[in-house]
């Protein structure tokens, strides 16, 4: 064996790890980053957490958030799911490190497909890692998203292998980089890795046809639909449980034809258009790829004292606001409600893409720039209605993803990929220096024209006014300042992407004329766009990030509120609420939020934190909740309010874990169901949706001395006992979910029901009995075993492969 052709490799491994350990260099003294959503997840996930810890299995259900749900979509480990071992020798570095390492591995392996020189595919990985969006998506926990973004690269490189009759090794890539891909466990951003795919196979497809090599194009079509086929298969436990509670999600669709203020609404399929359309990028919006402050940078933003932001408030108020404000000055003036930082792609990797788009020929490059028009223009969202509507009407799936503005993860992978193509081909003998040159102006004229063309004009072109500017409407002169401070980061970032393409051109003009050699263009420009990139970088992901891993780990700290709530070690749930009095002090208004991860940290809540809650939950909020039903609240078992951190209110009104009710409600739909609750007293009352369950009993005698009670309460197992002289039915504060829940009165299974519109009930029959609901998800065994045989087959397929190449080459 030749070790020879390995050292490449090794050599990349090596510079890949010290180049995510130096970005995110705290990890060396065992410092971990502070994540907003991952802070969140701890709370969300303490249930799931420490029922794993102590049984040793998974729960597969939380019960600490939204009064329970599925926790598939939280924290779950599946049975045969060993390409999580696969991951974690890839990522083997401390977080977020080892997510750093696998962008610059795994596009990587991309350009070592594509034939790029293993110098060059080093640049390019940098290159790719340090976009800057790709870095700031740490700073908010998106870790799920960026390690699908991760293995993009490599499941397009083993696609790029199949078309380049590679069979076995593009086959065992693209099996293996997709299960990576669906273990990553970001579905949206596996379903634009998927657009991104279609358009290479369509590019291929034609070139197919052109050159009459259908039957080929065909065959290589058959091994990878087989590779993708085991590559998902590999995941079937993970995939089957999470299209069984799409159903249930706001991913899924809602019966409800009325709003919550009773007007009439559509039925839905998936998420509504405002809401998918929320966070969409701007026409104009789309220079800060190139140019990083184009629109002011982030939401927030640090001016400094020499900010005309900062000498105002000074002059008009005190230095001490003065630097409390600018240092989260609201400098972002587009549409979108929340920016972290701009999705800034590189003023050198935009030159180097356009570069390409002259200078690479064939349909690599078609690809390419059909695929980056194609993402940023549906990232534009409501701003391109037409093409935006036409996806969310017709196109499958895509109404279940909101923030469209993330397509541009298609344009985040292709502009560097068609860059660093473009230098390969500049720096080969194949390509006339007449060819170089000409691609060199164009690319320039274009790029540097741009950045001279806001440089010169941009602080004309535009009003600058923000969405929040009104906070600032006590001062007018403070906006008029903070507009000028806006024009002035425009012209700055202006100069800066100028100067460097400048820079950059310049070097490759004196390299086509023979005064420079390769290797120095290639350090200095490494150089250069690792510093265009790392020094946007930090100004939004860095060391001031990182804090004690203890703090991490344990991010939350129990109230007096939490600690006196906790010494009740009964069954019951909590939620945190703001108070205020009306102006005539006679009543109290309560309001909550779906946005708490903290509560269920430590109590059992009615809120929580998910981007994919149950659908029929956050309907209940926005129709029932949000509008203070207390017998709504009652029904879920809200035993206490916490008011603050000090205060909290004891609602003896809860009605505990199981009641009976003497008469049931039949409705017809679920504009009937919702609306029944603004009145039911849901102590003797229940409403339930005759089309869909038939009890065959609507009133149940009223018996005084009929008691239910809980014994057993775990995760995956509720135990009651009841004893009653008559026939009766029960409610139960717990979510009704038939995929999994299953019912069971002495030891034999029963149906129940689904009433309140969320909550569960039971016929229970005369006298003694013992009432269990068990938690056992058929949907896990199903998937186990699929996912073992296609992991059979991943090993057995190459074998039979390598058995069948030999035999044929030895006869």
């Amino acid at each position: 064996m030749n070790l020879k052709k390995f050292l490449p490799f090794a050599i990349a491994i090596i510079v890949f790890a010290i180049a995510s350990v130096l970005y995110f260099n705290p990890v060396l003294s065992g410092k971990q980053i502070k994540q907003s959503d991952i802070t969140q997840f701890i709370g969300m996930s303490k249930d799931v957490k420490e029922y794993r810890a102590e049984k040793g299995e998974e729960p597969y259900w939380l019960d600490n958030a939204f009064s329970g749900m599925p926790a598939y979509q939280v924290s779950a480990y599946y049975p045969n799911d060993f390409v999580r071992y696969i991951d974690r020798v890839i990522r083997f570095l401390p977080r977020p490190a080892d997510y750093l390492f696998l962008y610059f591995l795994s596009f990587f392996v991309l350009l070592t497909a594509l034939k790029v020189d293993w110098k060059l595919a080093i640049l390019g990985s940098l290159s790719f890692g340090f976009s800057t969006y790709l870095i700031i998506i740490f700073g908010a926990g998106h870790n799920a998203k960026a390690h699908a973004i991760g293995y993009m690269p490599m499941v397009i490189a083993g696609v790029i292998y199949i078309f380049r009759k590679r069979y076995l090794l593009g086959f065992v890539l693209t099996a293996l980089a997709m299960a990576l891909e669906i273990y990553s466990n970001h579905p949206q951003m596996t379903y634009y890795l998927g657009f991104c795919l279609l358009i290479l196979v369509i590019v291929e497809c034609v070139e197919a046809f052109k050159s009459r090599t259908l039957p080929v194009f065909l065959k290589q079509s058959a091994i990878l639909v087989a590779a993708m086929l085991i590559g998902v298969g590999a995941n079937s436990t993970r995939l089957l449980a999470m299209k069984e509670y799409a159903d249930y999600s706001t991913r899924g669709k809602s019966e409800l034809t009325i709003t919550p203020d009773g007007m009439p609404k559509e039925k839905s399929s998936g998420l509504d258009k405002e809401y998918i359309t929320e966070y969409s990028y701007g026409i104009a919006e789309t220079f800060n790829l190139m140019i990083p402050r184009f629109m002011g940078g982030g939401t927030v933003e640090e001016l400094g004292e020499d900010s005309n932001f900062y000498q105002v408030l000074e002059q008009n108020i005190d230095r001490s606001i003065a630097k409390r404000e600018s240092n989260q000055a609201l400098t972002y003036w587009g549409k979108q409600p929340i920016v972290e930082a701009p999705a800034y792609i590189g003023a050198i990797v935009f030159f180097l893409f356009f570069l390409g788009v002259f200078l690479v020929k064939g349909r690599l490059k078609y690809w390419l720039v059909a695929a980056t028009i194609f993402s940023i223009v549906l990232s534009l969202g409501k701003n391109f209605s037409i093409i935006t509507n036409f996806f969310i009407d017709y196109v499958p799936l895509y109404n279940k993803f909101r923030a469209v503005s993330s397509i541009q993860v298609i344009a985040e992978l292709c502009v560097p990929l068609l860059g660093i193509l473009a230098l390969k081909e500049f720096f080969s003998s194949k390509n006339s220096s007449e060819e170089k040159e000409n691609a060199l102006k164009k690319a320039f004229y274009i790029i540097g024209g741009i950045s001279l063309l806001f440089l010169l004009f941009g602080s004309s072109l535009f009003a600058f006014e923000g969405l929040r500017d009104g906070r600032y409407q006590q001062l007018p002169e403070l906006i008029d300042a903070l507009i000028t401070d806006r024009k002035l980061m425009l012209f700055n970032d202006s100069l800066r992407s100028l100067l460097l393409v400048l820079a950059v051109a310049g070097m490759l003009w004196l390299y086509l004329k023979g005064k420079l050699k390769q290797v120095p263009v290639l350090i200095v420009l490494g150089g250069l766009i690792i510093f265009d990139l790392v020094s946007i970088d930090a100004n939004y992901v860095n060391k001031e990030d990182f804090t004690s891993a203890r703090r991490v780990q344990k991010p939350f700290t129990a109230t007096k509120a939490d600690t006196e709530i906790l010494k009740d070690t009964g069954n019951y749930r909590v939620v945190v609420f703001s108070i205020t009095e009306t102006p005539e002090k006679k009543k109290l208004y309560y309001q909550t939020s779906m946005q708490d991860g903290r509560t269920s940290y430590f109590h059992n809540s009615i809120g929580g934190y998910h981007a994919a809650k149950m659908k029929r939950y956050q309907e209940l909020f926005d129709y029932q909740i949000a509008k203070n039903n207390m017998e709504v609240l009652n029904m879920l078992n809200t035993k206490y309010f916490i008011v603050n951190e000090e205060q909290f209110q004891e609602n003896p009104e809860a009605n505990g874990n199981a009641w009976f009710v003497t008469s049931l409600k039949e409705v017809d739909s679920a504009n009937e169901e919702i609306i029944a609750l603004d009145s039911l007293r849901t102590k003797t009352e229940a409403v339930i949706n005759s089309k869909e369950f038939k009890v065959g009993v609507d009133a149940f005698e009223k018996d005084s001395t009929a008691t239910i009670s809980i014994k057993k309460k775990d995760l995956t197992e509720l135990v009651y006992e009841s004893n009653t002289s008559s026939n009766q039915f029960a409610v139960f504060s717990e979510i009704y979910y038939k995929d999994g829940w299953k019912a069971y009165i002495d030891g034999e299974n029963v149906p129940y029901y689904r009433v309140n519109y969320i909550l569960r009930g039971l016929n229970v029959p005369v006298g003694k009995h013992t009432i269990t609901f068990k938690y056992e998800p058929a949907i896990i065994k199903t998937g186990s075993l699929v996912s073992l045989l296609c992991y059979g087959l991943l090993v057995l397929v190459p074998l039979g492969w390598l058995a069948v190449s030999q035999k044929n080459k030895n006869s």
